[in-house]
């Protein structure tokens, strides 16, 4: 039987997919072999990956000077990539709202100066803080922005004045929730095994002008966009079963209507769990209301014991991976796009039985 999963990350992915890909594990398409056994430089597999690029540039409405990169690493190997193929000036603005950003701002901080230009630490990093009127530095190459924070719970939703430099943003875990305007941004990117496919895989979404020989001395050949773009993300053995499972899910998100049709789906999904933590006596959302993320739901009870006990109980009902972050506590319920609005739904079944037996 399958639990209803809440996980961060690696999260649920759609049942279909996963039935497809179990289908085809050990004869891909009359192949006689698995995704997992085939060469990178077949024909079978190069048209595996270059559909599953077609499908997510006409998901994201991708520019033609935009270069689409399935790369390895996660999205960590990003907080040392961007600054060593884009900090030009060795200058870069950071915007910290989490973990995720802090990383990445402590790793640019390696390659350059790297400016923390506005923060929501002062808060555990529960609201967005005003990007309206930033102190951009003069010689950045670059602005810095985590578009959801997965730990936190808090999620842009205007993206900062930028006053006319390079907008860098890492949307791991808001990737394809909803419709975006790529050219708002010069380089967006994130690991997949949130919201599209298993861990391994990042997409990188970069605007061409921004790939160059001209990187930081020193930068590995691995970690040059360039030569990425060059091979089409076949320079070297690319993680090719996770870019399978994610072009099943491109494809999958097109059946359901493509990215206005998953925000619709998602804001009315995530207002079932709002809704009942705005007006519960027990649970309490941990995130200002205006910047609250469609994806990642934080709350607590307020009391360590009662939050321990809520995840155990859960997971006996089917209900699991609701242990909140350690920097945050409580509980966490990830909302990805393939979490079907009925597991939401009784799950706030469950946690309604459980304020009345804990009150």
């Amino acid at each position: 039987m399958r639990v209803y999963n809440f996980s961060a990350g690696p999260a649920v992915l759609p049942e279909e997919v996963l039935k497809e890909a179990a289908d085809e594990m050990l004869d891909y398409q009359g192949s006689g072999m698995s995704v997992m056994e085939m060469s990178h430089r077949s024909k079978t597999y190069d048209k595996i990956i270059k559909d599953a690029e077609a499908d997510l540039r006409d998901l994201m409405n991708i520019p033609d000077n935009y270069k689409v990169l399935f790369l390895q690493g996660g999205a960590s190997s990003q907080f040392a990539m961007i600054p060593m193929n884009l900090m030009k000036n060795k200058v870069a603005d950071y915007i910290v709202t989490g973990q995720w950003a802090k990383k990445a701002y402590q790793e640019a901080s390696i390659y350059g100066k790297a400016n923390k230009i506005a923060s929501s630490e002062d808060a555990t990093f529960s609201y967005i803080p005003d990007c309206s009127d930033l102190p951009i530095s003069e010689d950045a190459d670059y602005v810095y922005i985590c578009e959801n924070n997965t730990i936190y719970g808090t999620k842009f939703k205007t993206l900062p004045n930028t006053k006319g430099k390079t907008l860098v943003a890492d949307v791991s875990s808001c990737f394809l929730s909803e419709p975006v305007d790529v050219t708002k941004y010069g380089l967006i990117y994130g690991g997949v095994q949130k919201n599209i496919g298993p861990a391994g895989v990042v997409i990188v979404i970069i605007r061409e002008d921004l790939i160059t020989e001209d990187v930081l001395c020193g930068t590995p050949t691995m970690f040059k966009y360039k030569i990425h773009a060059d091979n089409e993300s076949l320079y070297n053995t690319p993680p090719a079963y996770g870019i399978y499972i994610c072009g099943k899910v491109f494809k999958w998100l097109k059946k359901q209507g493509g990215l206005a049709a998953m925000k619709e789906y998602n804001e009315k999904k995530a207002a079932v769990l709002y809704d009942f933590l705005d007006e519960s006596s027990l649970f309490k959302g941990t995130v200002r209301k205006e910047d609250r993320s469609l994806m990642n739901v934080p709350f607590v009870t307020g009391n360590e014991e009662l939050d321990a006990k809520f995840v155990k109980e859960a997971a006996a009902a089917g209900f699991v991976n609701l242990k909140g972050h350690r920097s945050v506590g409580g509980m966490r319920a990830s909302i990805y796009n393939a979490m079907p609005i009925e597991g939401v739904e009784k799950l706030v079944a469950f946690m309604k039985e459980f304020e009345k037996n804990n009150a």
